[in-house]
């Protein structure tokens, strides 16, 4: 499979490393406005494939990414430490994704786009609307690596392999996504009777440090280090293995909604069912009333910051008002 990474950063870069060393891909291409950058980067994840896999990595311009099965879209404005918000960004990204997707899909056919960027709902919904691609081949990372938090946490306390922990983050990548509790399994048991049987009850107090744990890691990260790449960069080379292999397996990536879908069309994440075509299949989880309060509150922030970022003065606006 090719990969073509557009934005050969940090996040873009070590998206590369997990593709080249669990050989996800055998062939990747590195695309930056910074050129040298990306030769760099192409360069050097070379250098490790003799300790991963036989891949062929390479960088160039966007005439580069003929061919590409999947395009990662990691390019962009980082998140600054000291608590801005990934809604203070969609702004100015929303102009670099307006300047760049176009050039992406021309020079692709058939390829399924993944927005990496933050906002990631918002900057979905602009690639969606401007690449004209049908439904399904454009779809934002989402919660996806969130969900991964949430089950690890729980696994934790519950004393459990996070593999046999099924509970979902849903809603905005970000300040107002959902935890939902109420649908949590363990081995299609309810958590609750779980950690009851296991005496590691779900007590207030355990949902309060989970919620924090979970909901504010990207600000402890981006606080310490500047940026969240390693877990980024697993969790995009997962999704590329996912449709590589036409698994069918479910992961909660954000994706417009439709008419058939609730939560008012909101681009945000809902289990959706990833295979070769990219997005196949969306599911409405049950919710409780406050979960479903909570995802409609969601809903409506997604749908503010993204009309919001189509306006001429959209970076300021959002900066004013700290969505």
């Amino acid at each position: 499979m090719k990969v073509g990474i557009v934005g050969a950063g940090m996040v873009g870069a070590t998206t590369g490393f997990a593709l080249v060393m669990h050989g996800i891909a055998d062939d990747v291409v590195l695309v930056d406005i910074n050129e040298k950058r990306a030769g760099a980067q192409a360069e050097d994840l070379f250098d490790a494939t003799p300790f991963g896999e036989s891949v062929r990595v390479s960088a160039g311009d966007y005439g580069a990414l003929r061919g590409a099965q999947v395009v990662l879209l990691c390019c962009g404005a980082a998140q600054c430490p000291g608590g801005e918000t990934r809604l203070q960004l969609a702004g100015r990204n929303a102009k670099i994704f307006r300047d760049v997707v176009p050039h992406v899909v021309s020079a692709t056919e058939g390829a399924v786009l993944i927005v990496a960027a933050n906002p990631v709902d918002v900057l979905t919904d602009v690639t969606a609307s401007i690449s004209n691609l049908p439904r399904g081949r454009v779809f934002g990372s989402g919660t996806t690596l969130d969900t991964a938090r949430f089950r690890t946490v729980l696994s934790g306390h519950l004393g459990i392999s996070p593999d046999s922990v099924f509970a979902y983050a849903l809603g905005e990548h970000g300040d107002s996504e959902v935890l939902a509790w109420s649908s949590a399994t363990v081995a299609g048991v309810a958590l609750a009777a779980v950690a009851d049987s296991l005496r590691r009850p779900i007590t207030d107090g355990l949902r309060t440090r989970v919620d924090e744990r979970v909901r504010r890691a990207a600000y402890r990260i981006i606080d310490g280090k500047g940026t969240t790449n390693f877990g980024t960069g697993a969790t995009l080379g997962r999704l590329v293995q996912a449709i590589r292999d036409d698994e069918r397996a479910v992961f909660t990536v954000s994706a417009p909604g439709t008419t058939e879908t609730p939560f008012g069309g909101a681009c945000f994440s809902l289990p959706r069912v990833l295979g070769c075509g990219g997005v196949l299949a969306t599911f409405n989880p049950a919710l409780s009333a406050a979960e479903e309060a909570a995802m409609e509150h969601s809903a409506g922030v997604v749908r503010n910051a993204t009309a919001m970022s189509s306006g001429p003065d959209s970076d300021l606006a959002l900066s004013a008002t700290g969505a």
